[in-house]
């Protein structure tokens, strides 16, 4: 499974309710549009975003079949009925930037913590992945970057609950803005 995260935070002046109410609206209409490839959509509201200088903001996450589904996002987005609900929510967003993950290991939850981090210097890719299993064990997920497609970190667990990352990591809490699936 993938996902495409995108994070992005209101413009100056947009009152926070009229942005979640057009931000719901477009995710409500591409759900209802039952595009291919796309599993899920979590929205996740945040105090601050670390890479977008500590502003408040969200964070979507579009749960997807492949890669290819990403291009199928891509194109759905932008055409037919969701063209006017899209456009409406990014003439009120300042900026964003985004990503695309995979996971590594356990199984995507609904999380209510996070763990963004970059796997230490020297370490193997194996040790890292096997450092986190008493955490998967526990109900977590370790996503792992697949593209870079802007400043955020390589790794991302999601965690049911707060916890301690046994290395140096940017920790959020995160509150369920809203979410649709899976399929």
């Amino acid at each position: 499974m993938l996902a495409y995260v995108f994070w992005h935070i209101p413009r100056p002046g947009i009152l926070a309710r009229d942005y979640e109410a057009a931000h719901r609206e477009f995710h409500d209409i591409l759900w209802d549009s039952q595009v291919a490839g796309l599993l899920g959509i979590q929205v996740f509201k945040l105090a601050a975003i670390p890479w977008l200088d500590g502003q408040p903001g969200y964070e979507d996450w579009h749960f997807l079949d492949n890669s290819a589904a990403l291009d199928v996002l891509d194109r759905a987005a932008i055409t037919r009925a969701r063209q006017h609900p899209h456009d409406r929510i990014a003439a009120m967003a300042a900026h964003g930037t985004a990503g695309l993950y995979g996971v590594r290991s356990g199984r995507p939850i609904e999380p209510a913590f996070a763990c963004w981090l970059s796997k230490p210097a020297g370490m193997s890719y194996a040790e890292f992945d096997a450092s986190w299993q008493p955490l998967v064990d526990l109900g977590c997920c370790l996503w792992g970057r697949r593209m870079v497609l802007g400043p955020t970190p390589e790794f991302c667990l999601h965690a049911p609950a707060e916890i301690r990352s046994p290395y140096p990591s940017q920790p959020l809490r995160i509150e369920i803005s809203h979410s649709h699936g899976p399929r």
